[in-house]
């Protein structure tokens, strides 16, 4: 298999594992109930495990800043369809602006691998 979309699957399966954890850390509530907090430490510990093997095909700061561009959008909406919390234009627009951020670096960075 190809390893630069072993990679890419890596990240984008890091990036997934991040937002449920970090849909977990909500539901925590401050780390005072068990179950959504070890759910929580789970999914970030695979969501890291599987970024790490991302690495082997992705340098740091693309994978990186893929992962946390892509997980704060989703997180987002996350948000506001699992949350029913609001965005008002501001943060819509910043998040506008990470979401054009990830895809100039993809598609004029000669630091990214396709």
């Amino acid at each position: 298999m190809n390893p630069a979309l072993i990679a890419y699957s890596s990240l984008a399966g890091a990036i997934v594992l991040e937002v449920i954890g970090t849909t977990f850390l909500q539901k925590s509530e401050q780390f005072s109930r068990l179950g959504p907090t070890l759910a929580m430490v789970v999914f970030y510990v695979a969501s890291f495990y599987l970024l790490s093997q991302a690495l082997k095909g992705v340098p740091l700061g693309i994978a990186y800043a893929m992962w946390g561009g892509l997980g704060i959008v989703l997180t987002a909406i996350i948000s506001v369809v699992v949350f029913k919390q609001s965005l008002d234009l501001p943060a819509l627009v910043g998040i506008g602006m990470i979401v054009a951020g990830v895809v100039f670096m993809n598609t004029f960075s000669s630091s990214v691998s396709h």
